[in-house]
């Protein structure tokens, strides 16, 4: 008998260490073997105030240092790249080194953009023109290899997409090159011990609701669906235990290897960002963060999340929603396809109040009248707008989500 999965795989050239001392043990032997002779580290100013890994890498890679910049602010802002791009090129840097959170990470590669580029940063960007699908240029020159140290378990880890904001702008600048994906990622256990609970809470957030939303899909591939439970096994377990166990480094490490497979699966051809019934609105949750700052990703993803599969136009069969079902606890037995999605949106409600995530949107610094205005930027994110048929639509659709959500 003949199978009838069909499926494809790629990949591409990475080298990951995990450990207590990984940059110690193994920074030097990578920056060596990409033949670099002056190695620039990126971070924030917390990394560099509040943390000693700046001094662990200076101390590593001794001659090889050749500085750092600490600017870069939340959301990866354009000038605070473009900043890190000319000391960067001052120090004549041959190899980035990231270290921080997802905003650090995502603007290193902006500054491996700007670095390796020599067109107006402008013209490089995903275009979004009136009456056309945007569109993102292709970035054909060199990039200087990057080397990742995450704080955080950020899905932006070992990405090669760059989301930067400019408040002169009504859209964030987009960036996309494979070439800015990292050669190697350190899950060192002083970095990831580094970040703040409520700023591991907030990213573990973003990472389990994402995984979550895989449960119920089919996949064809078993590498993807592998990749993805596993991911989600690790990450839900963890996610539950992270109030009680603030300084374990063992659930840090699970978070972050949860983003990582996530990724794997992505690569591996699951889409990005899929929509599927279980999943809280992305488009809608950044559009949210980026307007609101002090809002995070984590608590924008959350407060929207049961709202946007109450709205679902259409519950999925009763067998994906039950495997879902399952993951929270939730005993379906005689349910129908609906009233499973329901328990689905009431038990997620119930799991991030436990872990102290607020579940309205009201509860978030943001007035009522400001949704319109939220909606609206919904359109203006590359991987929500590429394939719209009607931004009207998904405007509208957002503006439901919000008020449902309030």
């Amino acid at each position: 008998m003949a199978s009838d999965k069909v499926f494809r795989s790629s990949g591409y050239s990475w080298k990951l260490f995990a450990g207590p001392s990984a940059i110690e043990m193994e920074l030097t032997s990578v920056v060596a073997r990409q033949g670099a002779k002056r190695a620039f580290v990126i971070c924030s100013p917390s990394i560099s105030t509040q943390t000693d890994l700046i001094k662990r890498i200076r101390a590593t890679l001794g001659d090889t240092f050749c500085g750092y910049f600490d600017g870069i602010e939340n959301d990866s802002t354009y000038t605070s790249v473009l900043k890190a791009a000319d000391a960067a090129k001052f120090a004549q840097a041959d190899l980035l080194i990231a270290v921080g959170g997802g905003s650090v990470i995502v603007a290193v590669r902006g500054v491996a953009v700007f670095m390796g580029e020599n067109e107006d940063p402008f013209e490089l960007m995903t275009q979004y023109r009136a009456g056309e699908k945007p569109y993102s240029p292709r970035l054909k020159a060199p990039k200087p290899p990057i080397i990742n140290i995450p704080t955080t378990p950020t899905s932006a880890m070992n990405r090669a997409g760059t989301g930067l904001k400019n408040s002169d702008l009504d859209h964030r600048m987009e960036y996309f090159d494979p070439k800015t994906r990292p050669v190697s990622i350190f899950l060192d256990e002083g970095a990831l011990m580094s970040a703040p609970q409520s700023v591991l809470r907030s990213t573990a957030t973003t990472l389990f609701a994402g995984l979550f939303a895989t449960l119920g899909e089919k996949v064809q591939n078993p590498l993807i669906r592998g990749d993805l439970d596993q991911a989600f096994n690790l990450v839900s377990k963890a996610y539950g235990r992270l109030n009680f166990e603030p300084e374990n480094p063992i659930l840090r490490f699970e978070l972050a290897l949860g983003a990582f497979l996530q990724n794997r699966a992505e690569d591996d051809g699951r889409p990005m960002r899929a929509r599927g019934p279980f999943a809280s609105d992305y488009a809608v949750a950044t559009a949210l963060h980026l307007q609101f700052p002090a809002i995070g990703q984590g608590e924008a993803t959350c407060v929207l999340h049961a709202s946007t599969i109450r709205l679902f136009p259409e519950p999925p069969p009763a067998d994906a929603g039950a495997r879902t079902a399952e993951a929270l606890g939730i005993d379906v037995n005689g349910k129908d396809a609906l009233a499973i999605s329901l328990a689905i949106a009431d038990g997620l409600e119930a799991l991030y109040a436990e872990v102290g995530m607020p579940i309205r949107l009201r509860d978030l610094p943001i007035k009522k009248t400001d949704l319109i205005t939220v909606a609206a930027e919904t359109v203006k994110n590359f991987n929500a707008s590429a394939n719209l048929s009607s931004p009207e639509e998904r405007v509208a659709n957002s503006l439901a989500i919000l008020e449902s959500a309030w």
